[in-house]
Formats: C-alpha cells, structure tokens, sequence
C-alpha cells in the first residue's frame, strides 16, 4: 500500500499518486522523456547507472524495470545481475563499471567525486558523456527516490526505458 492516498485513474500507481498535482507530474514525465530521448549514452552504461540507482533507492519500480533495447544490445538479467557486482564483475566494461561508480557516488557520497575522480573518469567519458551521465544520474535518483517515498509498486506490465 502506498504511504499517500489517491485516487485510481487507471495508470498505475507509479504514475497515478503524482497526479494530483497534474502541472508537477507533466514536468516529472517531460524530464523523464528528454533524459530516456535524448542521453547518447551507450545503453549499457545508461542501464549500469539507472539499476546501480535503482538498489540505492530501493526503488520496487526502478528496480524492476528494463532496457527497451536490452536484448538487441546484450542486455539481459545476467547483466543487471553484473551490475549489482560492478566492483569485482569481469563481464562488465570499464565504461560500464565506471557508470556504476559514478552513479553510486552521485547517490550516496558525491563529496568523493573530486578532481582526481573525474580525471578517472575522463579517461573513459568525455566531457559531454560526463555532463549527460550526471543529468542522468540526477533523474533516477530524483524521480526514484520519490517513487520509493510513496511506496508504489512496480506496475503489473515491466516498464520498458
């Protein structure tokens, strides 16, 4: 059950709490869709940062949701089982890893991403990768957190990014 009431409108909880504040709820979804549009991020390294986030949160629906490409691109549930192990996985690349890091600092201790942080992970990202994995990384940790706050449940059908 989730920790605030609302009314059923037939999107699913994920989607139906936020609208009853429907001006706030449009900007929520348009910021999803321009990060899920527009990232030129690989989507291996996008889904490294996304999932890595997603545990952080404890996100039900984050957590249970998938790379609409994933197949066609290697994605499967042994990779997002590599995620969780990015530290010591020797499947994942050094890009994906590093997205996995990036993201767990951005979440849980972004004093840490100092100079000699981002000198690392230059030598992988450029600056504009760089500039497109922390918008990124900002909405998963923004628009998962709330999820997690309000308690909805994945949906039924598996949300596909």
């Amino acid at each position: 059950m989730a920790n605030i009431s609302f009314p059923e409108v037939g999107f699913g909880e994920h989607v139906d709490w936020s609208l009853q504040r429907m001006e706030m709820a449009k900007g929520m979804g348009r910021f999803s869709e321009a990060v899920y549009a527009n990232t030129r991020l690989g989507t291996r390294e996008r889904e490294a940062a996304r999932y890595t986030i997603a545990q952080i949160n404890h996100c039900a629906v984050c957590q249970d949701t998938r790379a609409e490409r994933g197949p066609e691109e290697g994605i499967d549930e042994a990779f997002y089982a590599e995620v969780l192990d990015w530290r010591d996985s020797a499947v994942l690349t050094d890009r994906e890893r590093l997205a996995a890091e990036f993201a767990q600092r951005f979440a849980l201790d972004h004093l840490t991403m100092d100079e000699g942080f981002f000198d690392q992970m230059r030598t992988a990202y450029t600056d504009e990768e760089l500039a497109d994995l922390t918008i990124c990384c900002g909405m998963f940790l923004g628009l998962g957190r709330m999820l997690a706050v309000v308690g909805v449940p994945a949906p039924d059908e598996r949300l596909l990014v």
